[in-house]
């Protein structure tokens, strides 16, 4: 098919939920990209913060070759051999003691949230049920990441949202002190925020909301979805702030261009997951792991991060 047949199909039956250029791509290589009629492009999306690798790295490429032969889904009922070394690559990068697997950055923070809603009611007080984000933020499109989302735009058409969600300016700590109170649950932040425009948090106010989660017993949570593996020049954005989360969500880069998510946390906050609290049919599935594991390794192997610095 040329660009014109695809681009009609997609206008016929899918729904209008993007924008779409009118370029129908079906080949990449590295930094590059070819439409289907045979136009080459130099590729400055990377699929939104996805391909950190570039376009089909041979060893992402060989890792789902292999997995594809091997075993490509498995019930989470069962153990995956590189799902867990992956979580065990993740959270020694991170600081982190303990991981879940997901397939998005939605579901991440979706994950995210109810890890910090259910130990902030075990730990902290049933009553505290709050989660505060920043305006501009962006954490999603699923129903509960949305209503983290601090732009209206986003909100429009889907109320009623999920309750019990605030917004506060961000890099304002005094409008952070005075959010944080004995209904607070969580806060969640971007260590910079990339949707709303490029807005990085000030040293000061991560701190201060270090501070302030660690006084009231509540999870600092850090959506680096986004920011995460190695596109600041260091693993983690917060890394950049000497300031430590109890919860991280990731996922873009992580799979190479295969969906996967994942969740971080501390053992303490990790606890709040019992079997049944949280899971996903196709969370951390073999296939998704063996890619993102290698392209973890790559990063690694291949010194990127340091690249990026």
């Amino acid at each position: 098919m040329n660009n014109q047949e695809i681009i009609a199909l997609t206008d016929r039956y899918l729904m209008s939920t993007y924008s779409r250029q009118p370029i129908a791509l079906v080949r990449g290589e590295g930094t590059r990209v070819w439409d289907a009629d045979g136009r080459e492009y130099l590729d400055f999306v990377t699929g939104v913060a996805v391909n950190s690798l570039g376009h089909c790295h041979p060893k992402v490429v060989a890792a789902i070759r292999e997995a594809a032969g091997r075993l490509i889904h498995c019930s989470n009922h069962y153990h995956i051999e590189n799902q867990a070394r992956l979580a065990a690559f993740l959270t020694a990068k991170a600081g982190m003691d303990r991981a879940v697997f997901m397939n998005s950055g939605a579901e991440a923070i979706e994950g995210a949230i109810k890890l910090a809603r259910r130990y902030a009611k075990l730990y902290a007080g049933p009553e505290r049920t709050v989660i505060i984000s920043a305006f501009n933020s962006f954490h999603g499109r699923t129903l509960g990441a949305l209503t983290a989302t601090g732009q209206p735009k986003y909100h429009e058409g889907f109320e009623p949202l999920v309750p019990d969600f605030i917004q506060v300016p961000l890099n304002d700590v005094a409008a952070l002190e005075k959010a944080v109170d004995g209904k607070t649950a969580a806060v969640l932040l971007e260590p910079i925020q990339g949707e709303g425009g490029v807005h990085p948090c000030t040293r000061e106010y991560l701190q201060a909301a270090r501070s302030l989660c660690t006084q009231a017993g509540i999870p600092l949570i850090f959506d680096e979805v986004q920011t995460g593996l190695g596109r600041t020049g260091k693993w983690f954005a917060f890394m950049h702030y000497e300031v430590k989360p109890d919860i991280i969500a990731i996922a873009k880069a992580l799979g190479g261009g295969v969906p996967i998510g994942a969740v971080l946390a501390v053992e303490e906050v990790a606890q709040a997951f019992s079997p049944g609290t949280h899971g996903s049919t196709f969370g951390g599935g073999p296939l998704a792991t063996s890619a993102a594991l290698a392209a973890m390794q790559a990063l690694e192997e291949e010194h990127l991060v340091e690249a990026a610095a």
